[in-house]
């Protein structure tokens, strides 16, 4: 984006082979091939946007010539694209989601820097190596697909795995892991159910949300409920409600890390939610349990496999260190389907 007085703030206008030009060094890293999907800033996304994403992804990995991909979109919704991505994504070969913190027009415009990092994580043979699945990488860190969160508006370093750290780094030019990044959550669809919506509780909020949902027709809902679980038990009745009527309901917690669990036992509390039925979230944000609950719908889950692909893949305290190494040389073409 640039900034267009006119409009008074920031506007996309630069289009993908812009932004490769304003990005030294590329040629020494890989072969790009770049494809432009328009100017769409990430906050107007929708499912169908998503797929169409995933589609030139996948399009392009299945390409023996194609050693990995860059995904370039606005940084306000990549925690959720690269999940999305994350959970279809089932090769070994690299996916890379970036971006940036500032505008083309900035002085401190973060760019190209992001693009040249993202690109030497596509093309190391390591990363390939250790099937990292889907990554965020920004400010010079490598962050997990399903743990990434943005953790401040502004911030330059804002994107952080909360729950269990980055995978590592991109120091200069080497691209140092820290550790593995283990088993993935996977769903294999090509729909994913439109009106799945998230209810994020608060002080005084009642059941009148999730009944107006479903009074819509909802198709599920997650509840990013406070602490560990809790809510008001009127929240809880209503859900009680859903669930009844057929609707799954995801319990997460509203905190930006941590889960929901059963330790309290009060009216409300997240005992009491997963007696009901509640299907526990894991350590999935409510953002990134409702772009799983929407997949899994689509994939036509039951209850069942709803609550084997929301639980967390592995223990969360695992960070064994995995890899030291040098970036891969000009040995490596990526695929950049920019945004």
């Amino acid at each position: 984006m640039r900034h267009d007085p006119v409009a008074g703030g920031n506007v996309p206008v630069l289009a993908g082979s812009d932004l490769l030009a304003a990005t030294s060094g590329l040629a020494e890293l890989a072969d790009l091939v770049p494809i432009d999907r328009g100017l769409k800033p990430a906050s107007h996304f929708d499912f169908e946007d998503l797929f169409g994403i995933n589609a030139a992804v996948q399009g392009a990995l299945a390409d023996p010539a194609i050693d990995g991909v860059v995904v370039v979109q606005g940084t306000d919704t990549i925690e959720e694209t690269a999940f999305f991505l994350d959970l279809l994504h089932a090769g070994p070969k690299p996916v890379v989601v970036t971006g940036a913190m500032r505008a083309a027009s900035a002085p401190d415009y973060d760019g190209p820097a992001n693009i040249r990092n993202a690109v030497r994580v596509a093309a190391s043979t390591e990363v390939a190596t250790a099937d990292m699945g889907v990554v965020v990488a920004l400010d010079g860190s490598i962050q997990p697909a399903d743990d990434v969160t943005k953790t401040h508006a502004s911030a330059f370093d804002t994107f952080q795995s909360l729950n269990v750290g980055s995978l590592g780094q991109v120091d200069g030019e080497r691209v140092r892991l820290e550790r593995s990044r283990g088993r993935r959550r996977q769903v294999a669809t090509t729909h994913a159910a439109e009106r799945v919506f998230l209810v994020t509780a608060t002080v005084a909020t009642d059941g009148t949300p999730i009944d107006a949902l479903r009074a819509v027709g909802a198709d599920g809902l997650v509840v990013a409920a406070t602490g560990a679980g809790n809510t008001s038990p009127t929240l809880l009745a209503a859900a009680e409600r859903a669930m009844a009527d057929g609707a799954p309901v995801i319990l997460a917690t509203r905190c930006p890390a941590g889960a929901a669990s059963g330790d309290y036992a009060f009216p409300g509390g997240g005992a009491t939610w997963l007696r009901a039925g509640a299907i526990p979230a894991g350590h999935l944000t409510g953002p990134k349990a409702r772009i799983a609950l929407a997949l899994g719908i689509g994939a036509g889950l039951d209850r069942e496999g709803l609550t084997a692909l929301l639980a967390d893949p592995q223990p969360i305290h695992d960070r064994d260190h995995f890899w030291d190494g040098p970036v891969a040389g000009r040995n490596a073409t990526v695929h950049v389907p920019g945004r």
